[in-house]
């Protein structure tokens, strides 16, 4: 039996490192699982877009397709714009079976990957003590993907560091949350010895960019998250468990 297509869907952005590194997590993929056919469709700004991506494969013979978000939260990219265009598409390939898997995160993967990016940054396992972390995401007015940001910066607490802060790169958020740079600002103001920001983002692009902006006056800013291989073994286990819920009889759809 022939394994659904994996359609990864991103955002897209006019800022070329965006694209690129999309694809360089996506051949990270498919070196992971050989012989599983891997796409990369945009919502926005790159091509291929997701129609014609859907298009090419009803062309081709596909049969079944999971399309997975590379979104970190279920907002509204996750609960709106991915199953409107999936809809749209499927109403044309009536043949095509489309199946929307989850968001990557919440996911230790994704904790896993943060600190990988930390660690070639600079920090060290002794460092924790004595720094204090922001974690810095793109940004959302949601309130599910508000407490996801939340959440894991409570979980950072408890594994070795002076004080975690989430921050957004946009403007404050209803939950409060500063903007990098406030959040900066303030654990300096604390006596902390050290700052150091974690972009919790995917790829490079305007908002990344805010973030390190933002960050201009702490020690250390780690990379976005990237082709990490955390993030790589992620994106299968989220298409493994679409296959799983597909099984199913109250399975997922988009």
């Amino acid at each position: 039996m022939t394994a659904p297509v994996l359609l990864v869907i991103a955002h897209g952005s006019r800022d070329p490192r965006h694209a690129a590194t999309v694809h360089a997590l996506t051949a990270r993929v498919r070196s992971l699982r050989p012989g599983l056919r891997v796409e990369t469709g945009f919502l926005d700004f790159n091509a291929p877009s997701v129609p014609r991506v859907l298009e090419r494969l009803a062309a081709q013979g596909a049969r079944e397709v999971i399309a997975l978000p590379l979104l970190l939260t279920r907002a509204f990219h996750a609960k709106s714009d991915i199953p409107a265009v999936l809809r749209a598409a499927r109403t044309g390939l009536p043949r095509l079976r489309v199946r929307q898997a989850e968001v990557l995160g919440p996911s230790p993967l994704l904790n896993a990957a943060l600190e990988r990016r930390l660690r070639e940054a600079g920090i060290r396992p002794g460092d924790r003590s004595s720094t204090g972390l922001v974690l810095a995401s793109a940004g959302s007015t949601d309130p599910e993907a508000i407490a996801v940001i939340a959440e894991i910066a409570r979980e950072l607490r408890h594994t070795g560091w002076c004080s975690v802060r989430p921050a957004f790169a946009s403007a404050a958020s209803p939950a409060g949350f500063p903007r990098t740079e406030d959040a900066v600002r303030a654990l300096q103001a604390e006596g902390v010895r050290r700052v150091a920001v974690a972009p919790y983002v995917i790829a490079p692009g305007r908002l990344p960019d805010r973030i390190a902006e933002g960050a201009s006056g702490a020690d250390v800013l780690a990379d976005v998250l990237g082709p990490a291989p955390e993030l790589a073994r992620l994106l299968l286990a989220r298409y493994d468990g679409a296959r799983c819920a597909a099984a199913r009889p109250a399975a997922l759809t988009a």
